[in-house]
């Protein structure tokens, strides 16, 4: 995947106020995700903050979306979803779930370190399989 390619995932946003639908857009650089009419961006999830100078973090709240993930075992390739959730307060955590051949398969990582999760859950594949596509390196 080029770092011109865009990625875009629709979830939920949940705070003390309620929750409500967002769209999560990722490219090679930048991940962007409106809420209640404030767009916030940043080179990381864990870096989201809104647009502008001075803008203030997004934080005190959970991200949650899904998003197909193939998985290729000797060459054939399996459908597979990972589950994300985000929690933004003090830090972040993020939480990675990959459900693949009846199998959920997790990784949780504090500060939000969206390629750091993929490579646990990597780790844990069978033998010989591997993710079928590369997700953004920005998230």
């Amino acid at each position: 995947m080029s770092s011109e390619s865009t990625e875009v995932w629709t979830g939920w946003y949940r705070d003390r106020r309620g929750a409500e639908a967002i769209v999560i857009t990722a490219d090679g650089g930048r991940v962007t995700v409106r809420v209640r009419g404030i767009e916030y961006t940043g080179a990381s999830f864990a870096a989201l903050t809104a647009a502008g100078e001075g803008g203030e973090a997004l934080t005190g709240c959970v991200l949650e979306w899904d998003l197909p993930l193939p998985v290729v075992t000797d060459g054939a390739a399996q459908q597979a979803t990972l589950s994300c959730l985000l929690t933004l307060g003090e830090r972040a955590d993020l939480s990675l779930t990959l459900h693949y051949g009846g199998t959920a398969f997790e990784a949780v990582v504090a500060g939000g370190d969206f390629e750091g999760a993929l490579a646990r859950l990597r780790r844990q594949l069978p033998d010989g399989a591997d993710f079928g596509r590369r997700l953004l390196s920005a998230v």
